[in-house]
């Protein structure tokens, strides 16, 4: 069993695909690529008749780098990471931070996996597999992908939790740029598993992270927020920045505009919370009086 953890911040015990599993949808893939690239040869075949050996081999050559190059490349770009064979198999390729692939890694794939699968008759592939403990062949070591198992029982889905309201939307003018993803893997995997640790581990824990990730983002964690919070508000951030990317500009939930009255600004000194009545979308009132030396809540729960 290996741990996994989406884009979204949740963590996920999920199996690595297994060779029997891989090998049958793979078979799938090649089988329709086959079919298809069959097809359109006849089709081209046909249709160049008329001219010389040289421009037919040409048009040959083209035909099998589009169809069974390029077509599993388009594939797995299009539906991240789930061709048809997967699919049916009930697999998927994954970062290895757990995060949807993009198209530098199903080129990468795609471009060894022609020689591994298609000009070795999948033998390199099967051995990079039984050698790799997570069953990676060369094209996932090198693209840095994982084939991992989607059909698992809810009850094995761990959720990290959410930041407070009070903290969403405040690090919008962090540049997560330089943050590599073995951090975002680390921060994901304690905020899945903090309420499971010891307290002063998980505190220590919390304070490490906090602090890699703030050096590598070049602002210091605001004064008076917690750091599994700052982590979780992080983690957020992250997560809305890819949706954008990937649907398109717009609000996403669980953006600041979210909460009436709340302006998003810069990172800074971060205010206490409002007292919200009524839930999410609830008018906020007037902040209750406390005495001084009093904290306000966080609204954030500490790990156990």
């Amino acid at each position: 069993m290996s741990e996994l953890v989406t884009g979204e911040a949740v963590a996920l015990e999920l199996q690595p695909a297994r060779l029997p599993s891989r090998a049958l949808a793979t078979l799938l893939d090649l089988t329709v690529a086959l079919v298809a690239y069959v097809a359109v040869s006849v089709a081209l075949l046909m249709a160049t008749a008329s001219l010389d050996e040289a421009a037919r081999t040409a048009v040959s050559i083209a035909t099998f780098l589009l169809v069974l190059v390029g077509g599993p490349i388009a594939v797995e770009t299009l539906s991240h990471g789930r061709s048809l064979g997967k699919a049916a198999c009930g697999l998927r390729v994954v970062r290895d931070d757990g995060g949807p692939i993009r198209f530098r890694h199903a080129l990468v794939r795609g471009a060894l996996g022609v020689v591994e699968i298609l000009l070795t008759a999948g033998v390199v592939a099967c051995v990079a597999s039984l050698v790799s403990a997570r069953g990676r062949r060369l094209g996932d070591v090198f693209a840095g992908t994982l084939v991992v198992r989607e059909r698992v029982p809810a009850a094995r889905m761990g959720f990290a939790p959410p930041p407070p309201p009070w903290l969403a939307g405040r690090f919008s003018g962090l540049d997560l740029s330089a943050v590599p993803d073995g951090l975002w893997l680390g921060v994901r995997q304690y905020l899945g598993r903090m309420n499971q640790l010891d307290p002063q581990v998980g505190q220590a824990m919390a304070e490490r992270l906090a602090g890699d990730l703030a050096e590598r983002t070049g602002a210091a964690v605001p004064p008076g927020v917690p750091p599994a919070a700052y982590l979780a508000a992080v983690v957020q951030e992250r997560q809305v920045r890819e949706a954008r990317r990937t649907f398109g500009g717009g609000p996403v939930a669980g953006q600041g505009a979210a909460w009436p009255g709340r302006s998003v600004g810069p990172v800074g000194p971060v205010p206490g919370p409002p007292v919200v009545q009524g839930g999410v979308g609830a008018d906020p009132v007037v902040p209750v009086e406390r005495p001084s030396g009093e904290r306000p809540a966080t609204g954030f729960v500490p790990p156990a």
